[in-house]
């Protein structure tokens, strides 16, 4: 099979592939990412997904593999939430998600080392939260998951007590679309369910 290189060090997406039993290379891009937003939140993971994929297939050039590059984005009326910078930042962040629903968009890019041939595309999960208090975002805050994920919380995590519903794709949310990922990776030639039986 082609040699998938994931051009991300987050832990989720890594824990993704690897309960698929898929053999991979994580190898991760120091891209910097574009933070604009006057960017549909679609446009703005799918160029960053692609910048980091393109950044790492660079060093493999010629050679038969692919890379796959991956960004998420959470808005909240119409604005993007990003990492927290502290606690405080946490709080204000997870006081706003409260009692209302937000979007969760996560763009995917892949590029073919051999000829630079790319797929990028999106999914986007609705995701409704609890109306939580005060003690609840303290709480939680202080376990630290919340601190470096977008939007203040990992749905993979202890903020799934946070999260009433979802709309969409679950995987998307934790950061990497695995379904779209994989109907993706049939234009180049790999079928994850060949390399997972």
């Amino acid at each position: 099979m082609r040699k998938i290189i994931l051009a991300s060090a987050s832990p989720r997406r890594k824990q993704l592939l690897e309960e698929l039993n898929v053999d991979f290379t994580v190898h991760k891009s120091d891209v910097e990412e574009i933070m604009d937003s006057t960017m549909h939140p679609s446009k703005l993971a799918m160029e960053n997904a692609y910048r980091k994929a393109l950044d790492i297939s660079k060093e493999y050039t010629g050679q038969d593999c692919v890379t796959i590059g991956s960004d998420t984005v959470v808005v909240h009326n119409g604005k993007i939430m990003g990492k927290p910078t502290d606690e405080d930042d946490a709080f204000k962040m997870l006081s706003q998600l409260s009692n209302h629903t937000h979007q969760v968009y996560s763009g995917i890019a892949i590029v073919d080392c051999l000829d630079s041939n790319y797929v990028i595309d999106y999914a986007v999960t609705d995701v409704t939260m609890w109306d939580f208090d005060e003690e609840i975002i303290r709480i939680y805050i202080a376990t630290g998951e919340p601190l470096d994920k977008a939007g203040s919380y990992g749905i993979q995590g202890k903020g799934r007590l946070l999260v009433k519903r979802i709309n969409g794709c679950y995987f998307n949310v934790v950061g990497l679309p695995i379904t779209l990922l994989a109907k993706s990776l049939l234009n180049f030639n790999i079928n994850f369910f060949k390399v997972i039986s």
